[in-house]
């Protein structure tokens, strides 16, 4: 996967959790801790490979930030409360690739019984949330059901209202600043992103087993603009993404899409709901690069609600390995494609050559098998037949206060997320 985010030094004032000696002058690094039955408003530094024990619902008070270190476990703990954590100020989770963040559960309640999660709530950004960063982050088993109690229902955040599922991330800062990169989201009842507002990168991301009766993997509403790019989302029982300006706020939703590997996706939902990508409601979509696999249908609109007629798309791959997956990609009036799509008419034809990932998978299962390699062997008709000369909303990076500087990845002229092997 590319790594071409650009990380700036953080300054003295923010490597909070390094005190300096008067008479030694060296650095010393906190301890770890374990903290249990943690609740209630947090804010400060969790420091580096510290653990977290969460039995009640977790708050970040308006302007204040929490930021958490690298191979930090958040462990909700508490079956009969199912924590939310509400952000009203900014969050920054900056894991690293050997150390990731854990969003997580006891492991004694990661059974086949517990697939789909449900065992906590979600980062639930307030609009007051100024800024809030993922950096490899795991976040798993979440999406419990909201109820009367719920902060995120007293608040009237997400959807404000008793028994809904909440995503694991939403954030409705329509000036606020959302970065989601290097992550993993895995084993969530709904939503993975819901997002309402802000400038947005999400890229190099993977999201599997993920959505039950609904559940789109990333849902963009009006009030976002965002480059989402070199994402694997594996098997979401609804959308990969579903675009629309939907909610009446501004900015108009827009958003570039771009060298993204979908795999069935859609197939669980049984209504028409399910597919690929779905764009309506005038949003302004540019969708380039982007692999769909074994997906139920390609990039869908509601001709009775189309999207932006600016809406650009092409350079895109399909493949279906078996009849219905090709027909749900043919063009028509509710499928959208464009200049240069490599679009195969037969069962089979244009197969991407994956490294190690079985087209033959029924197109219903949602277990993800870490050992799947999604890069592309050589001969892939995936190769070469990409597009680089569109513009990305933030080539020049999103800054936030913490000292970082995130740009979104430069595309590829290779189709998909992975490049070639």
């Amino acid at each position: 996967m590319k790594k071409v985010f650009i990380l700036a030094a953080l300054s003295a004032a923010v490597l909070i959790g390094c005190s300096k000696s008067d008479d030694s002058n060296q650095t010393v690094t906190p301890t770890p801790v374990v903290k249990d039955a943690v609740s209630g408003d947090v804010s400060g530094t969790w420091t580096k490979g510290s653990t977290y024990k969460i039995t009640g619902h977790l708050q970040v008070p308006a302007s204040q930030s929490l930021v958490i270190e690298e191979g930090v476990t958040i462990v909700f703990s508490d079956s009969t409360v199912k924590p939310e954590f509400i952000i009203k100020g900014n969050l920054y989770v900056m894991g690293t690739s050997a150390n990731p963040v854990k969003f997580t559960v006891p492991d004694a309640w990661k059974t086949t019984a517990n697939q789909w999660g449900s065992l906590w709530g979600g980062l639930i950004a307030a609009p007051t949330c100024a800024e809030l960063l993922l950096d490899n982050a795991i976040l798993e088993y979440g999406g419990a059901v909201t109820t009367e109690s719920s902060p995120s229902v007293k608040a009237g955040l997400y959807k404000a209202a008793a028994g809904n599922h909440v995503p694991a991330i939403n954030y409705s800062n329509v000036n606020g600043k959302l970065v989601i990169v290097n992550s993993r989201l895995n084993n969530q009842n709904e939503d993975g992103f819901y997002i309402e507002g802000g400038k947005v990168i999400i890229a190099n991301n993977k999201i599997y087993t993920q959505g039950v009766s609904g559940g789109d993997a990333i849902n963009i509403k009006s009030g976002v603009q965002a480059d989402v790019a070199y994402n694997l989302i594996y098997s979401p029982n609804t959308n990969a993404l579903k675009l629309s300006n939907t909610g009446d706020r501004t900015p108009q939703a827009y958003v570039v899409a771009y060298n993204n590997t979908i795999v069935n996706a859609g197939w669980r939902r049984p209504t028409i709901k399910g597919g690929s990508i779905w764009v309506e409601v005038g949003v302004r979509a540019e969708l380039y690069n982007n692999l769909l696999a074994n997906d139920r249908f390609g990039v869908k609109r509601d001709p009775k609600n189309p999207e932006d007629n600016r809406t650009k798309v092409s350079n895109n791959l399909y493949y279906g390995y078996t009849q219905d997956g090709v027909t749900g990609f043919q063009p028509s009036t509710e499928i959208l494609t464009g200049t240069n799509d490599v679009i195969s008419k037969t069962v089979g034809d244009n197969d991407p050559k994956f490294v190690n990932y079985p087209l033959s998978t029924d197109s219903k299962n949602a277990i993800f098998n870490t050992a799947w390699d999604f890069r592309l062997q050589s001969g892939s008709p995936a190769i070469g037949k990409g597009i680089t000369s569109f513009t990305r909303l933030y080539a020049d990076g999103i800054s936030l206060a913490n000292g970082t500087l995130y740009k979104s990845p430069a595309p590829s002229t290779t189709i998909g997320a992975f490049g070639t092997n």
